[in-house]
C-alpha cells in the first residue's frame, strides 16, 4: 500500500536520481569536449583546437610557461611543442553556472624543442559553456613526481 509519506518520498527521490543523471550526463559532455581537445593537440590539428579555445584563454604549463591562445596554437602548429600522447587517467568536475571546473591526471608525452618529455600532470581545466559548445578558458598544470 501506498502511503502519502512513501509517495513524496518517491518524488524526492526520483528528482534527486534526474538531478545526479543530467549533472553526469553533463560531466561527461565537458570530459568529452577535453579529450576531442586532447585528441586534437596531439595531431597537431590546429584547426579543429581553436574553436575548443576561448580567445581569452590562459595556459599555463607545468614548466611555468604562460600562453594565450594564439600562442598555444603557433607553438602547436610550428611542432615547436609536439603532443605524441595525452592520456587521462582520472578527472572530476564540478559546475557553477556556466562555469565547469575540471581537476584531473593526465600523462604527456611529447617533445618540446627537439627534447622528448613524458610528465604526469596535475591539472586544473577551466571551462565556460559559449552558446552549446564548452571552451578551455584557464588551463593549469603542476607536474607530480
Amino acid at each position: 500500500m501506498v502511503t502519502p509519506k512513501s509517495f513524496s518520498l518517491g518524488i524526492l527521490l526520483f528528482f534527486v536520481l534526474s538531478t545526479l543523471n543530467a549533472q553526469t550526463s553533463k560531466a561527461q559532455k565537458v570530459l568529452a569536449v577535453e579529450a576531442l581537445r586532447f585528441e586534437a593537440m596531439t595531431r597537431a590539428d590546429t584547426a579543429a583546437l581553436r574553436p575548443m579555445l576561448a580567445e581569452e584563454l590562459v595556459y599555463v604549463h607545468s614548466n611555468a610557461l604562460q600562453e594565450n591562445k594564439s600562442e598555444h596554437l603557433s607553438a602547436i602548429a610550428s611542432r615547436k611543442l609536439v603532443y605524441e600522447k595525452m592520456d587521462r587517467e582520472k578527472a572530476s568536475v564540478r559546475f557553477y553556472g556556466k562555469t565547469a571546473l575540471v581537476n584531473g591526471v593526465v600523462v604527456v608525452r611529447g617533445i618540446l624543442k627537439g627534447n622528448p618529455f613524458e610528465i604526469r600532470l596535475l591539472y586544473l581545466a577551466v571551462y565556460r559553456k559559449k552558446r552549446d559548445s564548452w571552451m578551455l578558458i584557464n588551463w593549469q598544470s603542476t607536474k607530480l613526481l
